[in-house]
């Protein structure tokens, strides 16, 4: 009998803004993430990934504005206590790295902060593309400035 548990599985979601790679076990979702090259897709894939394409898909047609799935995160302790902060950050809200580094009771993590941050998983799902430099410019996101850019005018941020 085959462990299908453990078994990861990957689809692909076109987004407005690129390719969405969506990765997860039967239970889980394991990483979110842009893509800019060919995903190569699973067979039979586990209903939590639909949810999950389901999700982004209500989110990018303004039918939703948080996120009611399963994740599984790998990381250190203090990534994992970042992206728990981060997924507090209602829509349409930012906050600058040096509030995340306060809001964990770490204020000189500010660095720190932008490095997990950047190491998030999880794109949109856990909105790293809510936090912004202190003096308010856009800095620092994974899958480009314009995709940042675009997500928070998406959530109605029009001053970026």
């Amino acid at each position: 009998m085959t462990d299908t548990k453990n078994s990861l599985y990957v689809i692909s979601y076109h987004s407005p803004i690129g390719t969405i790679e969506i990765c997860g076990t039967d239970e889980y979702i394991t990483a979110v993430h842009f893509k800019d090259n060919q995903v190569i897709l699973s067979n039979n894939v586990p209903e939590i990934l639909k949810r999950c394409a389901r999700q982004l898909d209500e989110y990018f047609n303004h039918q939703r504005r948080d996120f009611d799935l399963p994740l599984k995160l790998k990381g250190s302790e203090f990534q994992l206590l970042v992206w728990k902060e981060l997924q507090r950050i209602p829509f349409g809200i930012t906050q600058s790295y040096s509030e995340i580094a306060r809001l964990i009771n770490n204020p000189r993590a500010v660095r720190a902060v932008g490095g997990a941050n950047h190491a998030n998983p999880i794109v949109i799902i856990i909105p790293c593309h809510r936090v912004i430099g202190a003096d308010g410019r856009l800095v620092g996101y994974g899958g480009g400035l314009w995709r940042k850019k675009w997500l928070l005018e998406h959530e109605g941020l029009t001053q970026i």
